[in-house]
This record gives structure tokens, C-alpha cells and sequence, in this order.
């Protein structure tokens, strides 16, 4: 196994959460900007990765907000899927090993604890269109499939579902264990989270001063799975050592 060397790896999706936080792990690696190298556009990245030559990429761009998505899923296929296909054919062109961040909702969230190999009915198209990356990226010898789920180290939003599950964790803490994995040389999936929680739980562990409220899923107008937990006993063998 090749030692992980920081200067080989790019990243798209610099400017998105993860993607700030990834940059601060990983300050030797390459963050193009979405002008530099757009991932709708395959024959300017493959420009870019011949003049680059990377030996890893991470592909944390996505387009990710359910709601949106319901309402233009013609750009969640063009950014989320066939982007993906692009990246991944490129990948397999000069053989470069590919990390996919994808999500915890490709799993129906019926009934949680979900294992990398358990079986996948995304619940809203946001969830599909990133299930169709996974296929993309499966199509490679060498890749990474990353499950999880994170958010802004303040929640947010003014209330939180208390009847929604999740493995979710801030996203400097899933950056942090994106590196481990990495400088591990896992091959295939895996998943990265806290253990199971409601999302209301979550939002009141991040503490301050603002009071969160309780709202349920049937609350709002897009699909919300009861509970996509992940389970995380896979990650937690890298972790120790």
C-alpha cells in the first residue's frame, strides 16, 4: 500500500462545508474552484488532471438539499450522477484511486443501524441521485465510498425532528475521521458517524446559548426517513490504531 502523500490528492467541492474543513487537514492537497474544475465539464477536468496528476481525489461536490432537488431534479442527475459517471471514467482512465461522499439516506430508514452491505431504497430523489453516484464510482477497482452525515458545528435551524435518527456528526469531526480512512487505505465502503441519536439530540449536544425547538417529520413537505443510523463498528477498527 502506497504511503498517503497530501500533495497527490485533489478535492472538489473546496467551497462547500466539508470542503472548508477538508482544507484545513489537508493543506498541501489541490482544492480547484468550481471555475477551475467544473465537474458538469469532463473535458476541462480532464485538462486539469493531466496538468495535476493526482493520484487521489476526493469528490465532496454535490448538490444536496432535498426540497431543492424535488424541484429541479434535472440538475441533482447532472451534478450528483452524471458528474459523478464523468469523474469516475476519468479515474479509471488514469488510474486514479476516487473517494465518493455520499450519504446516509440511501438507505430506506425504516429501521437504522445500517451496515455497509446492508441493502439500499433511497427515500427521497436527493438519496437516489447519490445512489446513482455509488453505482458510477462501483464501476472502479480502487475507490473509497464514504457514508455519512455531518453538519455546521451551530445548528442551524430553529427546531429540530425528534422522530428522525441519525448518525450525524459536526463536520469537522467527519473531516477528521475522512483523514483516518484515508491514511488507512480502506478499499470499498464505509461508514462514518456518531451513534444513533434523534436529530433533535444532536442539535441540543452542540450546546450555546440558543434554545432549540421540536418539530416533526411530518412537518414538513419533502420525505424524511424515520432512521438512517449507520452503523459504524468497521470505522472504529482504523480508529483505534
Amino acid at each position: 500500500m502506497a504511503k498517503f502523500n497530501q500533495q497527490k490528492v485533489l478535492c472538489t467541492g473546496g467551497s462547500g462545508l466539508l470542503g472548508k474543513e477538508l482544507k484545513k487537514l489537508l493543506q498541501k492537497a489541490t482544492f480547484p474552484t468550481s471555475a477551475e474544475f467544473d465537474v458538469t465539464n469532463k473535458r476541462q477536468m480532464e485538462k486539469y488532471i493531466r496538468a495535476h496528476r493526482p493520484s487521489l481525489i476526493i469528490h465532496a461536490a454535490a448538490f444536496t438539499s432535498p426540497p431543492r432537488i424535488d424541484k429541479d431534479p434535472a440538475k441533482a442527475i447532472a451534478v450528483n450522477i452524471i458528474a459523478t459517471a464523468y469523474l469516475s471514467a476519468l479515474c479509471l482512465q488514469h488510474n486514479i484511486k476516487l473517494i465518493y461522499i455520499s450519504t446516509d439516506y440511501v438507505f430506506d430508514g425504516k429501521k437504522g443501524n445500517y451496515k455497509e452491505d446492508g441493502p439500499m431504497f433511497p427515500a427521497n430523489k436527493y438519496a437516489w441521485s447519490k445512489l446513482g453516484g455509488e453505482c458510477a464510482v462501483r464501476m472502479l477497482d480502487d475507490y473509497l465510498i464514504v457514508r455519512t452525515s455531518f453538519g455546521e458545528k451551530v445548528f442551524p435551524f430553529e427546531k429540530a425532528f425528534v422522530d428522525h435518527y441519525t448518525s450525524r456528526e459536526t463536520v469537522d469531526v467527519i473531516a477528521k475521521k475522512i483523514i483516518t480512512v484515508l491514511k488507512a487505505g480502506i478499499h470499498g465502503t464505509i461508514h462514518l458517524g456518531h451513534a444513533r441519536r434523534s436529530l433533535y439530540t444532536y442539535a441540543k449536544a452542540l450546546g450555546g446559548e440558543k434554545t432549540i425547538g421540536k418539530m416533526s417529520t411530518a412537518d414538513v413537505s419533502f420525505s424524511v426517513p424515520k432512521d438512517t443510523s449507520l452503523n459504524t463498528a468497521k470505522y472504529k477498527k482504523y480508529e483505534k490504531k
